[in-house]
């Protein structure tokens, strides 16, 4: 008699998925590491980087999730959590305790991030702003050659 394990093996390379849009944020792109699929859920496992400039971040929000932590891969973002404003650059990692109020409203060109979330469907609930924002960093504007 044979039950289907917990979780499965996963190996994902990078050509084996790709960044697309229609994730949660219109102005991030998203890239899938086959992690919900592997743990049936109970994980989600993403790449996300910045695809335009950031105008009005995404607004103050929380998620209803028992884990979730952030590992800033290239560049920087600025965070709102609670009324503090934090920095978080390429190397740092941001544990984000269940239910707390954020808003990601600054990042770099070149941000990504690896996104690890439990369980795989959490959801943001959008939340009244607990304070101000500061206003983000206006992207160097490409000039046509």
């Amino acid at each position: 008699m044979s039950t289907e394990p917990a979780t499965l093996f996963s190996h994902v390379k990078p050509q084996d998925t790709y960044f697309t849009g229609g994730g949660l944020r219109d102005f991030f792109m998203y890239r899938d590491l086959g992690i919900a699929a592997a743990t049936h859920g109970k994980v989600v496992a993403q790449l996300v980087r910045a695809n335009l400039a950031p105008e009005q971040g995404t607004g103050w929000h929380r998620h209803e999730a028992d884990f979730h932590i952030v590992i800033m891969l290239k560049g920087w973002a600025r965070f709102m959590y609670g009324e503090k404003e934090t920095l978080v650059e390429a190397g740092d990692c941001v544990h984000q305790s269940p239910g707390i109020p954020h808003y990601l409203f600054d990042y770099s060109p070149d941000m990504e991030y690896l996104e690890i979330v439990s369980p795989a469907d959490f959801k943001s609930i959008d939340i009244e702003a607990p304070c101000a924002v500061p206003a983000p960093t206006p992207w160097p504007v490409e000039s046509a050659s």
